[in-house]
């Protein structure tokens, strides 16, 4: 019988062993990345009014990551111009998407954390790395960990190993690199996603060493990203066509998605681009056919495990007539909840109401005039005057 004890004890140890293994592996299984936040990081980096789309790029990527549950208080949205203010701007308070303007990007309750002169190379690498200081607020601040999932997106003018700001500095590959390599030794991030929309965006990720980085650029060394959607009422092109073709992509996602980045890689071939889009993955440890969209441009949904029990098949009718009429009272719709992409690149443009130019009318009185001189001749401007 003591003989037999340790045989059990041994068994029973063996059971724990492979139960404590079998609900790690759904643990695993369950959150897959292993990541508990995500945070995204939007910079546009151009200046002046003929860059509108680099802001309108940024904008929308803005929205779809917080439609997709991306809180402002985990994005940090560089601007460094103020197109929804600028006096050349027909429609003011707006940044539009789309030649149909259907699609206001800028909405009502956007939060720019660095905007105009506030976007440098400084101030950029510096929230990066966490270098800021103590009295910079929290809007201002990427409080990730070794458990966040970073979207960095960027826009504006490149060249081969450099992206400019502000038309007065840039930053280079290098320095990118760097950055990232300090986020990883200060345990910043747990998986980190770097798109790049600007010419010759493929050099930017070219020096990446650090691992868990996936890039993606709109365009390899040596070639020009182009834009896309000319408005003649606006006199600017509104976006790039990269990012015009990702947003389009995202418009199909929805948080409980599950398509992968494999699908994000194919959103815009060089039929549609005209320039060739790059990816690198060979930094990155999971198979990106096992990486899911939301894994960086959505949100971990927080659970809590509760022990009461909770009816699901309660009358709806009995419930309303039970709450209050304020709380029945449904919000406005925000920015994030417009008519989508895809439907609106289908539309026709709205019909605009015919006004006769500005010398139409001058010109008619003109002719009368005329006319009536050659008619009757200048005796008979007594009955005129």
């Amino acid at each position: 019988m003591a003989a037999a004890l340790p045989a059990v004890a041994l068994l029973l140890g063996c059971c724990g062993a492979a139960l404590a293994s079998g609900v790690q592996d759904q643990a695993e299984q369950f959150f897959r990345s292993g990541h508990t936040n995500n945070w995204a990081v939007l910079v546009c980096t151009s200046r002046f009014w003929f860059n509108y789309r680099h802001v309108a790029n940024t904008l929308s990527v803005y929205r779809s990551v917080k439609r997709l549950g991306i809180p402002d208080s985990h994005i940090v949205l560089m601007l460094a111009d103020d197109m929804a203010c600028n006096p050349r701007n027909p429609k003011p308070a707006t940044v539009f998407s789309h030649k149909n303007m259907e699609l206001n990007v800028y909405g009502d309750d956007v939060e720019v954390d660095y905007r105009s002169y506030e976007v440098t190379v400084e101030n950029f690498l510096r929230v990066l790395t966490g270098r800021i200081p103590p009295s910079t607020p929290r809007s201002k601040r990427l409080l990730s960990d070794d458990r966040s999932n970073i979207l960095i997106y960027m826009t504006g003018h490149g060249g081969n190993g450099f992206l400019k700001f502000q038309d007065s500095e840039e930053i280079t590959n290098v320095e990118l690199a760097d950055a990232f390599e300090q986020m990883w030794q200060k345990r910043r991030y747990n998986e980190l996603l770097f798109i790049i929309d600007t010419c010759q965006g493929a050099s930017m990720y070219e020096r990446f060493y650090s691992p868990n980085i996936m890039a993606l650029a709109s365009s390899q060394v040596g070639e020009d990203s182009l834009s896309h959607q000319p408005d003649l009422g606006i006199g600017v092109h509104l976006m790039d066509r990269y990012t015009f073709y990702v947003l389009e992509f995202l418009e199909e996602i929805h948080p409980a998605s599950q398509t992968n980045m494999n699908d994000l890689f194919q959103v815009c071939p060089k039929s549609l681009c005209v320039s060739t889009p790059g990816h690198r993955t060979d930094l990155f440890q999971r198979d990106p056919q096992n990486v899911l969209i939301t894994d960086f441009f959505g949100s971990v949904r927080k659970v809590e495990i509760t022990t009461e029990t909770i009816s699901l098949d309660r009358d709806l009718t009995v419930f309303e007539k039970e709450l209050p009429k304020d709380e029945l009272a449904t919000e406005p719709l925000k920015y994030a909840d417009q008519l989508p992409v895809a439907q609106i690149i289908h539309q026709k443009p709205k019909q605009k109401d015919w006004h006769p130019p500005g010398g139409f009318i001058l010109g008619l009185w003109a002719l009368i005039i005329m006319v009536f001189f050659k008619t009757y001749g200048i005796k008979h401007m007594k009955h005129i005057f």
